[in-house]
């Protein structure tokens, strides 16, 4: 009897150890999934996933599922989310690294923990609708909104600007921002940066020369326009300037392209000068209401620090480098004028 009931011991003692043993896999696997690992994608690699409405989980499960990102254990992700009370997924941008654990990722899509994005813009921005677009493409934001309020004399003057000078809010860059921000936040957040330019220096040395911040930004899109090369930016604002203090017409290509709003026009004729819009610097005196185009930071230092000169006239070279030929006389000027005419006849450009 004795040796029966210790053989029958031993079997307990086996049985629960086997249980104990299957339950501690069990449990352990779990924590495993829920801490360091259940999803994991096919690829190995990161995969945003940009949610734009309020989703159930299981349509979530069906993204993750398109993406090649499975679960090792369906029923751990169940049990996990279930205990959480999983049921809604937040709108936004989610980075997901190639493993993942349930925590992991039910605090991040349950909560709406984002991955922050980062929106850019160039100069090649001519026009609020371009911008709208060029925007709306990297935010939830709809680029119906954004122009909305762009061209919205009412909504700008929130930030002190016109629907002219609204585009002197984007200065081009890279922003790390919220996928999911209002048109609000977004203008909001361009203001912040907007100020955090216009600082007292800069502001005392627009005032310096005669000018408000968005007329600095307005006459340097007109000198961006002019080239891409960047040595030459402070001498043309040096250059439009002295015409602005002699009271004479800019006579700024880059406006009567604006005006015309063909950007692909490679030659300006007596045609297109004879254009009535308040943006055409052959017919109305001072600077265009606004810029014609977005304008960044270097450029508008260059305007603020800008090269002294009796500059009063510039011609594209005549040899197509990309540079101007610079002069204080409208003789000299009118040499080079009909060399470069002359080079568009021969290149039969029109």
């Amino acid at each position: 009897m004795m040796k029966w009931n210790k053989k029958y011991g031993l079997i307990v003692l086996a049985i629960l150890a086997v249980v104990g043993i299957a339950v501690g896999v069990v449990v352990g696997r779990s924590m495993y999934h829920l801490r360091v690992q259940n999803f994991r994608a096919a690829d190995g690699e990161n995969h945003d996933f940009y949610i734009r409405d309020t989703i159930a989980v299981d349509s979530l499960l069906t993204l993750l599922d398109e993406a090649d990102y499975h679960p090792a254990s369906m029923w751990s992700w169940r049990r996990h989310a279930k205990k959480a009370g999983f049921r809604r997924v937040l709108p936004g941008h989610y980075t997901l690294a190639p493993a993942i654990g349930d925590r992991m990722l039910i605090w991040m899509f349950q909560f709406g923990h984002q991955t922050p994005v980062r929106i850019s813009w160039r100069m090649t921005i001519r026009t609020r609708e371009q911008l709208a677009g060029r925007l709306s493409k990297q935010l939830r934001c709809d680029s119906a909104s954004i122009a909305d309020c762009l061209s919205s004399d009412e909504y700008m003057s929130r930030f002190g600007l016109t629907k002219e000078t609204a585009v002197c809010l984007f200065i081009p860059d890279t922003y790390e921002v919220w996928w999911t921000m209002t048109v609000d936040e977004l203008f909001e957040r361009m203001q912040k940066e907007y100020n955090r330019f216009w600082n007292d220096d800069r502001c005392r040395l627009a005032d310096e020369i005669g000018l408000t911040p968005t007329e600095v930004a307005t006459l340097g899109s007109i000198v961006a326009s002019e080239t891409n090369r960047a040595q030459e930016h402070p001498i043309i604002a040096g250059l439009y300037l002295n015409r602005l203090r002699k009271h004479m017409l800019l006579q700024a290509c880059p406006t009567v392209i604006f005006a015309v709003g063909d950007f692909s026009m490679r030659r300006v004729t007596n045609r297109h000068l004879q254009i009535d819009s308040p943006y055409n610097t052959y017919r109305n005196l001072g600077l265009p209401p606004g810029p014609i185009r977005c304008v960044s930071a270097d450029v508008m230092d260059a305007v603020l620090h800008y090269e002294k000169s009796d500059y009063l006239y510039m011609c594209a070279n005549p040899d197509f480098s990309g540079t101007h030929v610079f002069s204080s006389n409208y003789a000299k000027h009118s040499q080079t004028a009909r060399a470069y005419q002359r080079e568009l006849n021969k290149r039969k450009i029109k």
